[in-house]
C-alpha cells in the first residue's frame, strides 16, 4: 500500500491534486488509532498527514486553542490542564477499543472527524458543538475555510457541524480552531450498588433531571462492573449505578448530599474521590477494559426511556451479550463474545427499529466490516442526500470512499 507522506498543507493539496487528476481515492491517516473504524472498503493510497502537528495559538484568557489536525491528543490535553482547562467534550480514547498498535495515537483531527465525545456529552455536547473554525482542502484540491474564533460567527450553511462527524469523507482538515473550557476544581461519583438495569436507568434519569448538574451518569451490569478497576478498588461489588458532580468543592459536596438523599431508599450509595472518579470515567470513556476481549462490540443509540427495555428484546435472542450504558441511558455498549452470523445485526437493528434510535458497529474483525453495514443503512432520500453533499466537496471521490457507506 503506497504511503504519501505530507510535509504540510501545500504538500498535502499537491499529492491531492495528484490522486484527482489519476483518480486514485486516498485514505487519510495521522496517528492510525482508528485505522479499523467504519467499513473495512479502503483505497489502495494512503495519504500520511501525521507531519501536519503543532498547536498553532492557544489564548487561555479567551479560551480558543488553534491546531493543526495531526496534533496528538496527549500534547493538546496536557497543555490544556496546565492552564487549568480542558475540552469540555471529554474526548476518549478509544486506542485499545480499535485494537490499535501501541505506537498509534490518536488526534485532534481524528476526534473531530469522528466526533467522538465521551461521558460528559450527556451535560456538555459534543466536538461539533466546540468547533469554532477549520482549515481544509477538497477534492479538488482548493484549500478553504469555515468559522473563525469567536462563537457567534456562522451564516448560511453550519459547515463546522457538517464536516464533524463526516469521517474525512468530505475534506482534508488542516486546522481546527475550538472553544475550550475551565476544568472543574473537583469531582466526585455517587455508586449506587446492586439495581437491575430499568431501576438503574430510572435513576440516572431523575439524576439529570434535578438542578444539582450532573455530569456523568453510567450504568455498569454486574459482570461488565467487576472488570472496573475504579470500582475494585474502591469495595464495589455486584451492579453499579454511576452519578458525576463536578465543580467547586463546597458545591459538590452539597450536591452530591441531595442527591444521595434523594435516592437513600436504594441503600447507602459509595463515593469515589477526585483521583477515583477520574480514573473511573476515564474506563467508562474507553469502553474495552468494561467489555473485555468481545470482537464484536456496537455502539446503540437509543431513548433513554426504552434503553433497559431494548437491551431485554436484544438479549432474548443473544443472551451471552454484555452491556454497558453511558448517557444517562442515550449509549449502550453492546458486547457479543464470539463472531455471530453478520455480527448480530439482524437482530440489534431490527431491535432499534421497534424501539427508535441507531447502531454503529464500532469493532468487529475486517472480514464482518466488509459484509456488514457498520453504519445503519440510509433510506433512498437520505443515500441521495448524502451523494449530493460528497459530490459537492470530493466529486471524484478522492477521500475515503465508502468509509461510511458503499458507494460514497
Amino acid at each position: 500500500m503506497p504511503v504519501l507522506n505530507a510535509a504540510d498543507a501545500a504538500d498535502a493539496q499537491e499529492i491531492i491534486a495528484a490522486a484527482a487528476a489519476k483518480r486514485r481515492p486516498l485514505e487519510i491517516r495521522a496517528g492510525a488509532s482508528k485505522t479499523s473504524l467504519g467499513r473495512s472498503e479502503r483505497p489502495d493510497d494512503v495519504l500520511d498527514i501525521s507531519r501536519l502537528a503543532g498547536v498553532i495559538d492557544y489564548e487561555p484568557s479567551e479560551l480558543v486553542l488553534t491546531a493543526r489536525a495531526a496534533t496528538p491528543m496527549a500534547q493538546i490535553q496536557s497543555l490544556l490542564d496546565r492552564q487549568g482547562q480542558m475540552l469540555s467534550f471529554e474526548p476518549p480514547d478509544w486506542r485499545a477499543l480499535l485494537g490499535a498498535a501501541e505506537a498509534d495515537t490518536g488526534t485532534l483531527g481524528g476526534v473531530v472527524a469522528c466526533n467522538l465525545a465521551g461521558p460528559r456529552r450527556v451535560r456538555a455536547g459534543a466536538p461539533r458543538d466546540y468547533l469554532l473554525g477549520f482549515a481544509a482542502i477538497n477534492g479538488r484540491a482548493e484549500p478553504w475555510k469555515a468559522g473563525g474564533k469567536v462563537v457567534k460567527n456562522v451564516t448560511g450553511y453550519d459547515l463546522c457541524k457538517l464536516q464533524t462527524g463526516a469521517f474525512g469523507t468530505l475534506s482534508l482538515l488542516t486546522e481546527l480552531t475550538l472553544k475550550v473550557m475551565p476544568k472543574p476544581e473537583t469531582a466526585c461519583t455517587l455508586v449506587l450498588a446492586g439495581l437491575d438495569d430499568a431501576a438503574a436507568v430510572q435513576v440516572l434519569t431523575t439524576a439529570l433531571n434535578t438542578p444539582h448538574e450532573v455530569s456523568a451518569a453510567a450504568h455498569l451490569p454486574s459482570p461488565v462492573a467487576a472488570r472496573s478497576s475504579g470500582l475494585r478498588s474502591a469495595g464495589i461489588i455486584g451492579a453499579a449505578t454511576a452519578i458525576r458532580i463536578e465543580g467547586p468543592p463546597r458545591s459538590v459536596a452539597f450536591r452530591l448530599e441531595a442527591l444521595a438523599k434523594l435516592f437513600e431508599t436504594l441503600g447507602h450509595g459509595a463515593r469515589l474521590g477526585a483521583l477515583e472518579t477520574e480514573a473511573f470515567w476515564a474506563e467508562v470513556g474507553a469502553v474495552r477494559p468494561l467489555l473485555g476481549p468481545a470482537p464484536c462490540i456496537w455502539r446503540l443509540c437509543p431513548s433513554p426511556a426504552d434503553a433497559a427495555t431494548l437491551v431485554a428484546d436484544i438479549k432474548t435472542r443473544l443472551p451471552a451479550a454484555e452491556v454497558c450504558y453511558d448517557w444517562g441511558g442515550g449509549l449502550i455498549w453492546l458486547a457479543l463474545d464470539g463472531v455471530p452470523e453478520d455480527a448480530g445485526a439482524g437482530v440489534v437493528r431490527a431491535a432499534l427499529k421497534r424501539f427508535g434510535g441507531h447502531a454503529t458497529l464500532i469493532a468487529a474483525p475486517a472480514d464482518v466490516r466488509a459484509s456488514t453495514p457498520v453504519f445503519d443503512p440510509l433510506p433512498a432520500p437520505l443515500h441521495a442526500l448524502h451523494a449530493r453533499i460528497k459530490s459537492g466537496f470530493d466529486p471524484l471521490g478522492v477521500f475515503n470512499p465508502g468509509r461510511m457507506h458503499q458507494g460514497l
